[in-house]
């Protein structure tokens, strides 16, 4: 995908303006992004209007203890698969009220990938009135690509979300 920061910036403001028009806010749960999600959208001046939750669960505990994600599940499944996704997302969106709410677990890499989860595996969630959808996606590079093209993912998918009303 490769996509430029201009374009995450462009992004991060069609985003804001539609949940602006909406009176509605969004809200994030991040492993192998970082924070990055959470920093493209308060980049934007008067984000304050509809971010208000960004948190940054790298380590299971932290899935855990901040987001609800049962234990049972990260260890039927690993922290990178659907079910730990859709658990982040949805705990997100209880924690902040949030009416749309996205969540990333990933292998970023260069290492941690195996035949089953290479490095570029990437799981996503989203949540919205409508419930939560996930989907998997395999980018290629290195890690700061893998990182910056799952944001890009991350708020196409917020965008699509709004979009399907």
């Amino acid at each position: 995908m490769a996509v430029t920061d201009t374009e995450l910036g462009s992004l991060a403001s069609e985003l804001g303006a539609a949940l602006k028009a909406r009176g509605w806010h969004v809200a994030c749960a991040e492993s192998c992004t970082g924070g990055w999600i959470a920093k493209t959208l308060t980049d934007l001046p008067g984000s304050s209007d509809w971010f208000g939750w960004g948190y940054v669960a790298y380590a299971n505990e932290a899935k855990v203890s901040a987001l609800g994600v049962e234990l049972r599940l990260l260890e039927e499944h690993g922290a990178v698969s659907e079910p730990v996704v859709r658990a982040m997302a949805e705990g997100v969106k209880r924690i902040s009220g949030a009416e749309i709410t996205v969540a990333v677990s990933g292998i970023a890499g260069p290492d941690g990938g195996t035949t089953e989860q290479p490095v570029g595996t990437v799981w996503l969630a989203w949540t919205g009135p409508a419930g939560t959808r996930a989907q998997v996606h395999r980018f290629e590079g290195e890690r700061d690509t893998i990182r910056h093209d799952s944001v890009a993912w991350a708020l196409q998918g917020l965008l699509a979300l709004l979009a399907a009303g």
